[in-house]
């Protein structure tokens, strides 16, 4: 599997703390919670996961080919780490097996509303990718209509407008609006993006771990505990209120302050 050179801003100064985003974001989706933790002394990178934002595409997408992808970047960045590493959903689920896989690069772990095991079959994801890939490019010139055939397939404003970041509008020399996403690549890995690999029977991570869920989300439920504690011993979990599956966009002050209170322990 090709390794893919990942787009990846930094800032601040310190031990390197790596976030990743969550399927159909980038990287920029935590620039408030990047910016307040290099005040904080960290030199936080946050790139864009293939098939996402300015990073390359590629034709695979699975956990180990983001892994690999995110051990180059550590060793182009963070001299091969080790690294905090904080992952959202998909991203979550790439720190996850990166920390499985290569934990010897991983100083601590946080999985944000995403447990180590294969999800349902994601009827409103699926929803979402279709209604996407039916926008008419080559016709649009305004986000407002972006928006507006969106929203039968995404009644949520908020999570209209999160999709809607990924769309490059034509500029004054004309052409075709064109989405950031792989959207093709995407959506036919979404089984393979809502699931998980087959983890090694010696694989586990015991490195200072946090499972980090939204109390209105369902995507960690007290059943997917003993898969968490399995691969990862040392976990322990907290619950963000007024939260669901976007926790840090949700509720940041309560994200931020979960964050803090792990950070002083690694």
């Amino acid at each position: 599997m090709p390794v893919m050179t990942l787009a990846c801003s930094s800032v601040g100064d310190g031990p390197p703390l790596l976030i990743l985003h969550g399927l159909f974001g980038a990287g920029h989706n935590w620039a408030r919670i990047a910016k307040h933790m290099a005040g904080q002394g960290w030199r936080v990178l946050s790139p864009d996961l293939r098939n996402h934002g300015t990073s390359p595409w590629a034709d695979t997408m699975t956990y180990p080919a983001m892994a690999d992808d995110l051990s180059a970047l550590l060793d182009a960045k963070a001299d091969g780490g080790p690294a905090l590493v904080i992952g959202h959903s998909m991203g979550g689920k790439a720190a996850m097996w990166l920390a499985l896989t290569e934990p010897a690069r991983v100083r601590g772990l946080v999985a944000v509303d995403v447990a180590p095991v294969a999800y349902p079959p994601g009827r409103v994801i699926e929803a979402y990718a279709q209604a996407m890939q039916a926008l008419p490019l080559d016709q649009l010139t305004r986000r407002a209509d972006a928006d507006a055939a969106l929203t039968d397939a995404v009644p949520e404003r908020g999570i209209r407008a999160f999709l809607l970041q990924n769309l490059d509008l034509p500029g004054p020399e004309g052409g075709s609006a064109r989405w950031r996403l792989n959207l093709d690549v995407l959506a036919a890995a979404l089984p393979t993006i809502t699931g998980w690999p087959n983890t090694p029977p010696e694989a586990h991570y015991e490195g200072p771990t946090l499972a980090l869920f939204g109390e209105a989300s369902g995507y960690v439920r007290p059943d997917h505990h003993a898969a968490m504690r399995a691969l990862f011993p040392a976990v322990r979990f907290e619950g963000i209120p007024d939260a669901g599956h976007w926790v840090h966009a949700e509720n940041p002050p309560a994200t931020l302050a979960a964050l803090e209170r792990f950070l002083q322990t690694v």
